[in-house]
């Protein structure tokens, strides 16, 4: 298989969101994450309350990313750290903590204007959930769509009921099934993110999932270990009861992410493989590698295994 071009137009073993990238924008592009002030509706009780057990949104916002601070003096802040390196690059504005379609219509299109208003933001990437994209909604991202990049990153997490309810998620596995369906339908970029490791799941649920997704209009993917966070529910659960979890070591779940690949339809673009919150935040497990590291280790075992993306499909 040595030099062999796939069908995503490389010679790398899985659909790689960087080459997507570099197509689709003809330059640097950088997210800039921004936190807008929104909740979820499993946290100010219209789902339920006390939000997802493995959520702490400080282990993955930046430092520039807080709420005391508008919009614009987040992407003001975000741009200035990348800008000094590369200042020709242009910028997504990214609504990444907590859901951010969960407002008023109006209230968001103010947000999503306000990010647009800075003359380097060429688009919105919007993190959300699945029952938090009503019509109305949808019908505001089509319209921005219709003048700037969109993509909405819908956290799944699992396609397994039981689990949805043990971290308690508040959305049904159908509800994620429609809200996928029905953003593909708007032609806007969609990216999933899946959580391996969650408790109560095994191997069947894993390579399960990336079937799951290979039969819906899923563009792209972004896999996160299940890490333990401080300040969640979910490290009071590991604490009491460190038996009821069965967490990946890396080597592990470095096997793990190739053969689930090898279950992945080649068309659905991979944007991310790990979690990476600070150190300073993980109970478990701390591998204490770059991201990078990791993505060389799946490479290396998928080409010492001949294998690549939707090989066994």
């Amino acid at each position: 298989m040595a030099d062999q071009v796939f069908s995503w137009g490389s010679d790398k073993r899985y659909n790689d969101y960087s080459a997507y990238f570099r197509r689709r924008f003809e330059g640097r592009v950088q997210k800039i994450s921004l936190d807008a002030g929104f909740t979820c509706p499993n946290r100010d009780g219209s789902r339920g309350s006390g939000g997802c057990t493995y959520c702490n949104n400080k282990s993955f916002n930046p430092d520039y990313c807080r709420i005391e601070q508008n919009i614009a003096a987040q992407l003001e802040k975000g741009i200035a750290f990348f800008s000094g390196k590369y200042p020709a690059m242009r910028y997504l504005a990214y609504f990444q903590a907590y859901s951010n379609t969960y407002a008023p219509v109006e209230v968001l299109r103010q947000s999503y204007e306000e990010a647009l208003r800075h003359p380097g933001v060429i688009g919105l990437v919007i993190a959300t959930r699945p029952d938090c994209l009503s019509e109305p909604v949808l019908d505001l991202l089509t319209e921005f769509a219709g003048r700037c990049y969109v993509s909405i990153e819908l956290g799944v997490e699992s396609f397994r009921e039981a689990t949805l309810q043990r971290i308690n998620r508040g959305h049904t596995v159908e509800e994620s099934l429609d809200a996928i369906r029905r953003i593909a339908q708007r032609q806007i970029d969609n990216c999933i993110h899946l959580i391996l490791g969650l408790p109560g799941e095994g191997e069947t649920d894993f390579l399960g999932h990336a079937r799951i997704m290979s039969a819906l209009p899923v563009q792209s993917i972004k896999l996160h270990q299940l890490q333990i966070h401080k300040g969640t529910h979910m490290a009071v659960e590991y604490r009491n009861n460190p038996s009821g979890f069965e967490l990946f070591g890396m080597e592990q779940y470095a096997d793990l992410v190739v053969r689930f690949l090898e279950h992945l339809h080649p068309e659905i673009i991979i944007q991310r493989f790990v979690s990476s919150a600070p150190a300073g935040m993980v109970v478990a497990p701390n591998w204490g590698v770059k991201n990078y590291v990791f993505v060389a280790k799946v490479e290396k075992l998928m080409a010492e295994r001949d294998t690549w993306q939707g090989r066994k499909m």
